[in-house]
């Protein structure tokens, strides 16, 4: 397996080179790919000086900042391309440990399509937060969860895996949202197309240094579009119960006063019932 980590930068000069080597030790081998989006702070310009020291560690250079969701499809875009068969999301603040992510990219080799290092299952923590910060991202990941049926405890979490099997599957140019929108999109839409998804525990603490580009207007941001994606959801159900039983409403018996139509009636209704059965199928 080819993994490749990708890490969003903007003004993490603080961070950024103890990540890299970090990241280099703690799993061998490994792609790295920053997409910095112009920081002003030479963020760029030390990860170009830590490539002359480490293997496969390359740096996408973008003009502006244009927010995390566009950094990773733009990583995704650019890993796909060159053959790698894992995709790693990581912070370049330290919040998520390199420790984890061993254990993280193993769930690929398992068949999981996606692996999501989770703060809300058995063994995940978050160590300092106050008691308001995990009342609304806890509470938002049950709502994001209940509302588009994930199944998931974590679906926020910035720390995860994603096989490249999944990611061709899924339009990535129709991903828009950012910040937390951005993880909940990419958990929906890769569950509603079939991705293996498991939760792996881990520890989640702050930055050790830099600032956050976290904010309560994301998080509220976040939850509307959870609430939009909902309502769609709701509607496709709503069509398709409507639709499935127009259809049973049409069916041989309604169509016959009562009496089914036996397939041994002549070719012409055995035609009918099979142009039917491939209608059903392709649908």
């Amino acid at each position: 397996m080819r993994p490749l980590v990708v890490i969003p930068t903007y003004n993490e000069s603080e961070n950024i080179e103890r990540l890299l080597h970090r990241i280099h030790e703690c799993l061998p081998g490994t792609g790295i790919l920053v997409v910095d989006d112009g920081s002003p702070d030479g963020t760029a310009d030390l990860v170009k000086a830590v490539a002359t020291e480490l293997p496969d560690l390359y740096l996408l250079s973008r003009a502006g900042k244009s927010g995390l969701g566009s950094a990773y499809r733009a990583g995704f875009t650019w890993g796909l391309e060159r053959g790698y068969d894992a995709f790693v999301e990581i912070d370049a603040d330290f919040s998520h440990d390199p420790a984890a992510l061993p254990s993280l990219v193993a769930q690929m080799d398992e068949g999981f399509d996606l692996a999501i290092g989770s703060r809300y299952i058995e063994g995940g923590s978050i160590p300092n937060w106050a008691w308001h910060r995990h009342l609304l991202s806890r509470g938002g990941n049950i709502y994001a969860s209940r509302v588009l049926g994930l199944g998931v405890a974590d679906a926020t979490a910035g720390y995860r895996v994603y096989s490249a099997a999944i990611l061709r599957r899924l339009d990535l140019d129709r991903i828009r949202a950012e910040g937390y929108g951005f993880q909940i999109e990419m958990t929906y839409r890769a569950k509603q197309h079939g991705a293996a998804i498991t939760e792996v525990p881990i520890s989640f603490v702050d930055r050790e240094a830099g600032e956050s580009k976290m904010s309560t207007v994301i998080v509220m941001e976040a939850l509307g579009l959870v609430t939009w994606w909902g309502l769609g959801r709701l509607a496709r159900g709503l069509r398709r119960a409507v639709t499935g039983a127009g259809r049973r409403g049409r069916g041989p018996s309604a169509r016959t006063g009562g009496e089914a139509v036996s397939s041994t009636s002549g070719p012409g209704v055995a035609q009918t019932e099979t142009n039917a059965e491939d209608t059903v199928r392709s649908a």
